[in-house]
């Protein structure tokens, strides 16, 4: 089942989500929730999505960096993103540390901000610790581009989008940052 994506002004995007509870992680409800978000960022398409994206005020969201995301990138852009596929997984109840300062700086999009980008620095390494779909725990040691894009889901379930870290001065839409910016 595809879900709507809510769009930034939705309040439900400034909220901090709430922790789940080990029950509530394996119930069907939450089960069900992860296969739907699954699905609709696979549709979208993106790399991650955050349940408050779709709604709902709770720690979780779903990853991937598939390799077909990556066709159109150059081999030095990847090198230069530190980019890598990263298989489907599910980060509950996220906790992060930032293991080197946020200096790193690349565009980002969102889909809860269809259409437009901008630049936004991130630490290029981090460790989360999280529970996972089956309400184990997880510590991720992430680099790069898996690293920004964590960073990325985190804070929407903090009640923060990217626009929130952004250079404001690289504020784009995504027409005019491939027809202008983009190496």
């Amino acid at each position: 089942m595809i879900l709507k994506i809510v769009s930034v002004g939705d309040p439900v995007l400034r909220k901090q989500a709430r922790p789940l509870k080990s029950d509530e992680i394996r119930s069907s409800q939450i089960q069900d929730l992860i296969a739907y978000m699954r699905d609709t960022m696979h549709d979208a398409p993106g790399v991650g999505l955050a349940a408050p994206q779709i709604g709902q005020l709770l720690q979780l969201a779903v990853i991937e960096d598939k390799s077909d995301y990556h066709k159109n990138l150059s081999q030095s852009d990847l090198k230069d993103r530190d980019r890598k596929p990263v298989p489907f997984h599910v980060i509950i109840n996220p906790q992060i540390e930032l293991l080197t300062p946020s200096n790193i700086a690349f565009h980002e999009g969102c889909l809860s901000l269809p259409g437009f980008m901008a630049v936004v620095p991130r630490a290029s390494r981090i460790r989360v610790i999280c529970l996972d779909e089956h309400g184990q725990s997880r510590t991720i040691e992430a680099t790069g581009w898996y690293a920004r894009i964590l960073q990325h889901e985190i804070d929407h379930l903090n009640g923060r989008v990217y626009i929130d870290r952004m250079q404001s001065e690289t504020f784009s839409t995504l027409d005019n940052y491939q027809k202008n910016l983009k190496k």
